[in-house]
């Protein structure tokens, strides 16, 4: 049975069905391998250019109202701009108009739309829209907005609303961490295929807000490395694929990631948790090791990513192999500790970026992986890093120096709705 062609731009469906017919009917004559395959070459469209592939991502935009929260499930893009926030606002009203305009101008900005006036027509008018981002396009911008378990105290009352054992996360082992890059009441994880576009929502969010809020740290990230659905593994700055198990169906998310009733809080449902895990690398010390310690640390080949117990990516890896009485994975491996069968089937969606802040106060390179992953409850995270913290190998070239957890609502259904309004009513 032949295969119509899919309707072309342009073509109105009666025309399509019946050019699509006539075809048909003149292939059927004598429609072999050949005349099929001729037929299939023909249909095929064409191949885009870089200005056409280009203006494709610009246009590209995620519906901001829905279920769940954009940039959790979304396909990774290219860079990311991750900010916390502390409120330093005294009352609860000040929060909930913050949260409010917060809400509006993510709908807008993940459409390509400015927050407000680039260009007013009083001379001595100030813009309200920063306007780098004017004529850029959506480029697939995702925002994410989570709460931090320190929101939840005393000062605006909403005790009462912490999810279920909602808390910091627990001192683990391996752990390095700088004061400057932990916490925060607030964050914003802004992802987009261009860099400026996520710098300049963040930059306008931050000062729509900034009577009410300050930035207490920002990472911003480039080179994705976790893979979404029906995407090409990316490299981490250790230069071997990252995120090759990483959770891509619906059913996996349902499992785990999305929150249901168990935390407690109607707002939460839809939602997910978000760890966020700024991890030093010693980059220098880990060029000057050899490649056959490098594929045993994380249990993988380097170039084609696959385990030491196969032969491609995606091979399952066979952590009962041998060789010479030994296990061809090793236990203490990086893909051997963080496996869901070796961990009573839990997994995260992880959904990191690499990260580079120059040089540090000795002068080696700054850079690493802004680890980013969700949940539907943080302990998920917290089994995985207690077993990495204490036997990963790889600990000896990365520091964790930066870490935070976040409570993600879940989506909004429609415009007038705002983030936290549950706190308010």
């Amino acid at each position: 049975m032949s295969t119509l062609p899919a309707p072309q731009p342009g073509v109105s469906r009666r025309k399509f069905f019946s050019r699509s017919a006539a075809v048909a009917g003149a292939g059927g004559l004598a429609l072999g391998a050949a005349g099929g395959a001729a037929l299939a070459a023909a249909a095929a469209p064409p191949a885009l250019s870089d200005v056409e592939r280009a203006a494709q991502r610009e246009h590209l935009s995620y519906p901001f109202y829905g279920e769940h929260q954009s940039g959790i499930e979304t396909p990774p893009q290219d860079h990311l701009v991750f900010t916390t926030f502390d409120v330093s606002a005294t009352t609860a009203t000040e929060l909930q108009l913050v949260l409010a305009k917060w809400s509006a101008a993510m709908a807008e900005l993940m459409a390509g739309n400015p927050v407000g006036k680039v260009e007013p027509a009083r001379e001595h008018g100030i813009p309200v829209d920063t306007g780098e981002a004017t004529d850029m396009g959506p480029q697939g911008l995702t925002l994410t907005l989570g709460f931090g378990p320190s929101l939840f105290d005393s000062r605006f009352g909403l005790e009462k609303f912490k999810p279920v054992d909602f808390a910091d996360l627990p001192a683990m082992a391996g752990e390095s961490l700088n004061p400057a890059f932990t916490g925060g009441d607030l964050c914003i994880q802004a992802c987009s295929n261009d860099p400026q576009v996520a710098y300049h929502a963040v930059r306008n969010l931050a000062r729509m807000a900034r009577t009410s809020v300050t930035t207490k740290w920002t990472v911003l990230g480039f080179g994705r490395a976790s893979a979404g659905a029906n995407q090409s593994t990316p490299r981490n700055l250790m230069g071997f694929k990252d995120g090759t198990r990483n959770i891509t169906t619906p059913e996996e998310l349902t499992e785990q990631v999305w929150v249901g009733t168990e935390a407690g809080q109607p707002w939460m449902v839809g939602g997910s948790y978000l760890v966020a895990r700024k991890i030093h690398m010693l980059v220098e010390t880990w060029d000057e090791d050899t490649i056959g310690d490098q594929q045993s640390i994380f249990g993988r080949t380097k170039k084609e990513g696959a385990p030491l117990s196969g032969e491609k990516e995606h091979d399952v890896p066979n952590f009962h192999a041998m060789t010479d009485n030994s296990p061809v994975i090793p236990a203490d491996s990086h893909i051997a500790l963080v496996a869901h069968e070796n961990n009573g089937g839990t997994k995260i969606l992880r959904r990191g970026y690499n990260f580079t802040d120059g040089l540090d106060s000795v002068g080696r390179l700054d850079a690493g992986l802004m680890f980013l992953c969700f949940q539907k409850n943080p302990e998920q995270f917290v089994a995985l890093q207690r077993k990495l913290g204490t036997s990963d190998r790889l600990n000896e070239y990365i520091r964790h120096v930066g870490s935070a957890v976040f409570a993600v609502p879940g989506g909004l259904p429609a415009a007038g709705s705002y983030y936290g309004k549950e706190f308010f009513d």
